[in-house]
């Protein structure tokens, strides 16, 4: 795998704060050309230290004021990819983690409300083969969000 130097990591600073700057004020910034910086960044995206791009929708905003974390025991943990390919088609997940300790897998789920969030989970997410036990955590503020932190080498 390539290096990532400073450059590099002055660009990801910047872009990971504001995904929408234009390429010109960042070279700016980093004193470079435009076309440096869009070729860095392509090549950040081809060595898949970039990996995504786009805009963060307020769940809120759509109706969904109930966010959780709903912790999943399977039977066996060699369930986990059946059990992933169910969770793919409620839309309400939108994170699984396969992961250590008292649960086989972690997800984070948005409902309307309290009576969604029953319907979801006991409707769907335990009617899942190989689901044996789920608990619920609910979020009631997200206090932090952020990415990794980008150092400079020195």
């Amino acid at each position: 795998m390539e290096k990532i130097d400073n450059l590099d990591r002055q660009i990801l600073e910047i872009i990971t704060q504001n995904a929408r700057i234009p390429f010109k004020d960042v070279a700016a910034e980093c004193g470079v050309s435009r076309a440096a910086i869009h070729q860095r960044v392509q090549r950040l995206i081809d060595m898949g230290v970039i990996v995504g791009s786009g805009y963060n929708v307020n769940p809120k905003t759509l109706g969904f004021r109930t966010c959780t974390y709903i912790g999943i025991t399977l039977e066996k943990g060699s369930m986990y990819k059946e059990v992933v390919a169910k969770l793919q088609n409620i839309p309400e997940v939108v994170e699984c983690h396969f992961t250590t300790g008292p649960y086989t897998m972690l997800t984070k789920v948005y409902a309307r409300d309290n009576e969604h969030l029953m319907d979801l989970l006991n409707n769907k997410m335990q009617e899942i083969p190989g689901v044996t036990a789920t608990e619920t955590l609910i979020s009631l503020e997200q206090s932090i969000k952020k990415e990794i932190p980008i150092r400079l080498e020195m």
